[in-house]
């Protein structure tokens, strides 16, 4: 069994840019940290993490990448999730709340998806075979965000996070 690790650093608005910024493949760097988005606390709409060692940047998928905090049902939650899709595998990475309000310059570990906890996952969809997963922080297989900027004015989430999560579709196969 495999162990997927994330780290991230997000930097993003909750209203959707008009557009994202690409490059060619000639200007692309090699190293994968440098292939991130510049860390600002300003609301800039971007957002990138590592994902098995490499870059993940959100791609014009039909919502490359989504965030919102809301009060429902006598409690706060937030998400944040970015998808790209890439010769028809299409992954996204998220985290989120659930009853648990959040504040700036606070962290939180991210564990199981239950009432007054934060959580983190991934979902991976290849479009040939049909096949899905959605994976999930636990007990075992944590991480944290740390939140340094919220700005419900100007409509600013920035910060960081990591986490695990077990991912069996990479378990050691019989030969």
């Amino acid at each position: 069994m495999k162990v997927k690790t994330f780290f991230l650093v997000i930097i993003l608005a909750f209203p959707i840019a008009n557009g994202l910024k690409s490059c060619s493949k000639d200007d692309a760097p090699s190293d994968p940290i440098s292939q991130l988005p510049t860390h600002t606390q300003t609301g800039e709409n971007t957002f990138g993490c590592l994902l098995d060692g490499q870059a993940f940047l959100p791609s014009a998928l039909y919502v490359p990448y989504n965030c919102f905090y809301q009060y429902v049902d006598r409690g706060f939650y937030f998400w944040i999730s970015a998808t790209n899709r890439i010769n028809g595998i299409t992954k996204s990475i998220y985290l989120g709340t659930e009853r648990l309000q959040i504040s700036e310059n606070n962290t939180y570990i991210l564990k199981q998806r239950v009432n007054g906890n934060a959580f983190g996952g991934y979902f991976i969809g290849n479009d040939s075979t049909g096949e899905i997963q959605n994976n999930y922080t636990s007990s075992i297989y944590s991480g944290k965000i740390i939140i340094t900027k919220l700005d419900f004015e100007n409509h600013i989430v920035s910060g960081t996070f990591w986490f695990d999560v077990k991912d069996s579709s990479f378990a050691p196969r019989k030969h």
